[in-house]
């Protein structure tokens, strides 16, 4: 009976032989390479992984925290992620990072703010060896498909693309298509047209503004750096000289003044975006002139009172251009993660073409991908009408970059946030962009030489 245990029988040696050959085999690194190379991707490879990120609140996270439990279900991989108001959100990034282990595995960040920050900070992995790995991404992700603006904007200047660039926020103009009927006025053929249609708007006895856009300082720079563009210039040149020194910043910085002073909403220079979004959105303004990407709400009829009223324009041109101030959204894992490769799952599957659909399906925003303006089902079952679509697609046809792309974007913002703010509480313009770029000139010149 111990002979017939100890005697080897015919299946045991073809399956130690077999062992044996497979040990041949990856011990061959020829053999390794192909072996890796030719992998299967498999969605539950770190199935039990817990991830955290951090996001920015807004429509789009909505969507990406709607989407967690499919995103569970397919990789077995469970998401913690947090909300956090835009600027609070860029604070907590900045302090995380600096400290070198951020509590975050995957972060969203504002590329026309921190794009420059994240490179010099190292914040981000590059995600290029990721795309290459067939292990790891699925062959459905199809980098391919994202366009080529975004893509450019996301990368730095080193050629490493940090962040996949899953959103493209083009400003334009919402206005009350109820109040122009009522007053027979037309949306507006150019900026200075702005201000004229806004003031026979504007009904404050009634409780209607002409016209609301961002008056809190910082985040009022955007609406001044997009009027700018109808100058046809940015607040910097391409080499990095400051430009708001000029008759043509003065001449955006005299028009955002006249537009929020002497047609906006009561309190409007404390307000940002969502303070803007709820007072449009319960009827008390005709013009709101903002991102795309907040439209959600509008047509929701459980918080708008204007459901289908609202109408969507390009961004008027200037006397010289014409242009729509152009903003987006990354995402990217942290270089401290220590769970790299499942979040890299994750951002696959957040930007992927069923979750950029449902972006634009939502009127969340311009996605970065080009196949979603192609899905026509979609957008014929839209809530949006057409008229949102002709807009986002006019938009991206003439879409310039609004803010400069340096390090230092918070403190440009910070500092001529202050002058326009000072501007509508009825300082001279020019007067204050001149100290503005006086002050900024020297932080940005520090920046350059470090």
């Amino acid at each position: 009976m111990t002979k017939d245990i100890l005697k080897p029988t015919r299946r045991t040696l073809l399956r130690g032989a077999t062992a044996l050959g497979a040990a041949g085999a990856i011990g061959s690194p020829l053999v390794l390479r192909e072996a890796r190379a030719q992998a299967a991707f498999n969605w539950k490879r770190f199935s039990g992984t817990t991830i955290d990120v951090l996001l920015v609140k807004n429509p789009r996270s909505d969507l990406m925290q709607a989407a967690e439990k499919e995103f569970t279900e397919l990789t077995g991989i469970k998401v913690s992620a947090e909300q956090v108001p835009e600027q609070q959100q860029r604070q907590k990034a900045v302090i995380e990072f600096a400290s070198g282990k951020p509590s975050f595995d995957v972060s969203g960040i504002s590329l026309h703010v921190q794009k420059r920050m994240a490179a010099k900070g190292k914040w981000f992995e590059d995600l290029t060896p990721y795309i290459k790995d067939a292990s790891l991404t699925s062959p459905d992700f199809n980098f391919d498909d994202f366009g080529a603006g975004p893509v450019a904007y996301a990368r730095q200047a080193d050629g490493s693309l940090d962040t996949i660039p899953f959103f493209v926020d083009y400003w334009m103009v919402y206005y009350n298509k109820e109040l122009f009927a009522a007053k027979g006025v037309e949306y507006p053929k150019n900026m200075d047209e702005m201000a004229t249609v806004a003031a026979k708007l504007h009904d404050p006895a009634k409780g209607i503004a002409g016209f609301v856009s961002r008056g809190l300082k910082n985040a009022n720079v955007p609406v001044w750096a997009s009027l700018l563009l109808g100058q046809g210039i940015e607040t910097t040149s391409p080499e990095g000289k400051l430009l708001t020194d000029t008759p043509e910043a003065a001449w955006a910085g005299e028009l955002y003044k006249k537009l929020n002073r002497d047609t906006g909403p009561a309190g409007q220079v404390g307000f940002n975006w969502n303070e803007c979004q709820t007072t449009f959105m319960q009827g008390r303004a005709a013009m709101w002139l903002d991102g795309i990407g907040f439209a959600t709400p509008l047509e929701d009829p459980t918080k708008s009172r204007i459901v289908g009223k609202v109408g969507y324009g390009i961004t008027p041109p200037g006397p010289k251009a014409h242009h729509a101030g152009m903003f987006a959204d990354g995402m990217g894992i942290s270089r401290g993660s220590q769970k790299k490769q499942a979040a890299w799952l994750y951002l696959q599957f957040m930007t992927s073409k069923a979750q950029q659909i449902a972006m634009l399906k939502a009127g969340a925003g311009a996605p970065g991908r080009a196949s979603a303006y192609l899905d026509t089902d979609t957008i014929s079952q839209s809530k949006f009408g057409k008229q949102y679509f002709e807009c986002l697609l006019g938009s991206a046809k003439v879409a310039r970059a609004a803010l400069p792309q340096i390090v230092p974007v918070t403190e440009f913002r910070d500092v001529f946030g202050v002058a326009l703010t000072n501007a509508l509480g009825g300082a001279d313009v020019a007067a204050e962009l001149k100290k503005a770029t006086e002050t900024f000139a020297p932080v940005l010149v520090k920046s350059e030489q470090g």
